[in-house]
C-alpha cells in the first residue's frame, strides 16, 4: 500500500486529487481509486469530501503523521537496497534526443554507482521502441507518449512537455510572420511515421496550411543544421536540456499555437522489473525532475 499511502501523503499537501494527481503523474480518477483502496484497508474515510477542496477528517490527521513515517521507513530501506552493489543487464530503448541530452550524465552515475551492471541501449522511433517494450525485447524506454492508450500491463512516467518551435534562418529578413513563412518557404518536414511527425502534421492541418515538402527526415538536430544552411524551416521540438540553437537559426514561438510532444518513461508493469533496472528507471526520473540533464 506504499503508493496509496504516498497519493494520500500528495493530496493532503496539496489540497485537491486533481493537484496531487498533477504532481505524482496519475489522473484525477487513479488518485481517487488509490485513496478509496486506503479507506477500504483502514475502514474508515480520510477525507471530509466537500467541493473540489480535499479536507482532512479527524481520521485523516490522525492517519498522516503515520502514513509519513511508515513511508519515510519503507525509503529508507529501498536506499539501503539502492547502495547494494547490483549486476545483470538492462536493454533501454530511447529516442535519439533522450540519448544526446539526458543519457550521458544519466548513465555515468549508473556506472559509477553499479559497473557490475551491463547496459544496452537500443535506439529508435518511438513506434518502435513501444512494441518492444511489450514484447519485453526492452526493459524500458524514453519516448514519445503516443496518441492512443497504451496497454494494460504497461506503465508510463511523465518526463516532460516540449513546445514545439519554428525553426527559420536567421538571413531572413523580419519581421517573422511564422504561418506566412510555412505557406511560402521550403519545408523540412519531421518524418511523419514517427510520433511527433504525427504531431506535426495534425498541427498543419488543423491550422490549414499547406507547406512545400522539401526534406523528410527524423534526426531533430539534423533539421536544424539544414535550417541553418538555408534548406528552408522546419517545425521542431525544443527538447528538454537545449540552451541553445545551431548558430544561423531562428526559433520563433508560435504563441497560442503552440503545441507539445511529451516525454515518457514506458515500461512493463514495475512487478516484473528487476532491481538495476528500477535503479536506471529511478535515476532517469530524477534526471528530468531536476529541471535539467546531470553534468
Amino acid at each position: 500500500m506504499i503508493r496509496e499511502l504516498k497519493t494520500f501523503i500528495a493530496i493532503a499537501e496539496e489540497g485537491t486529487f486533481a493537484r496531487a494527481g498533477q504532481r505524482i503523474g496519475l489522473t484525477q480518477a487513479a488518485v481517487s481509486a488509490q485513496v478509496q483502496r486506503l479507506e477500504e484497508q483502514l475502514g474508515h474515510a480520510l477525507f471530509a469530501r466537500a467541493g473540489r477542496a480535499a479536507q482532512l477528517n479527524a481520521e485523516g490527521l490522525n492517519a498522516l503523521a503515520q502514513a509519513r513515517e511508515v513511508v519515510r521507513l519503507f525509503d529508507e530501506m529501498a536506499e539501503q537496497r539502492r547502495s547494494r552493489p547490483l549486476g545483470g543487464r538492462v536493454v533501454l530503448g530511447a529516442i535519439a534526443s533522450a540519448q544526446a541530452s539526458v543519457l550521458p550524465g544519466v548513465l555515468s552515475r549508473f556506472r559509477a554507482r553499479h559497473p557490475a551492471v551491463h547496459v544496452r541501449v537500443v535506439p529508435g522511433v518511438s513506434f518502435h521502441l513501444l512494441n518492444q517494450v511489450d514484447a519485453g525485447e526492452v526493459d524500458a524506454a524514453i519516448m514519445i507518449r503516443p496518441g492512443f492508450a497504451l496497454q494494460a500491463d504497461l506503465a508510463w512516467t511523465p518526463l516532460s512537455h516540449e513546445p514545439f518551435r519554428l525553426l527559420v534562418p536567421a538571413a531572413l529578413p523580419a519581421p517573422h510572420d511564422w504561418r506566412a513563412l510555412l505557406a511560402s518557404q521550403a519545408f523540412i518536414r519531421y518524418d511523419r511515421t514517427s510520433f511527433g511527425g504525427r504531431l506535426v502534421e495534425r498541427f498543419l492541418r488543423t491550422s490549414r496550411i499547406d507547406v512545400q515538402d522539401s526534406v523528410e527526415i527524423d534526426d531533430l538536430d539534423a533539421m536544424a543544421q539544414m535550417v541553418a544552411c538555408g534548406m528552408g524551416v522546419a517545425l521542431v521540438p525544443e527538447v528538454f536540456g537545449r540552451t541553445a540553437w545551431p548558430p544561423g537559426v531562428v526559433a520563433l514561438p508560435l504563441a497560442e499555437n503552440t503545441f507539445f510532444r511529451d516525454i515518457g518513461l514506458a515500461r512493463r508493469n514495475t512487478r516484473n522489473l528487476g532491481p538495476a533496472v528500477l535503479e536506471l528507471v529511478r535515476l532517469i526520473e530524477q534526471a528530468y525532475a531536476s529541471g535539467e540533464p546531470p553534468p
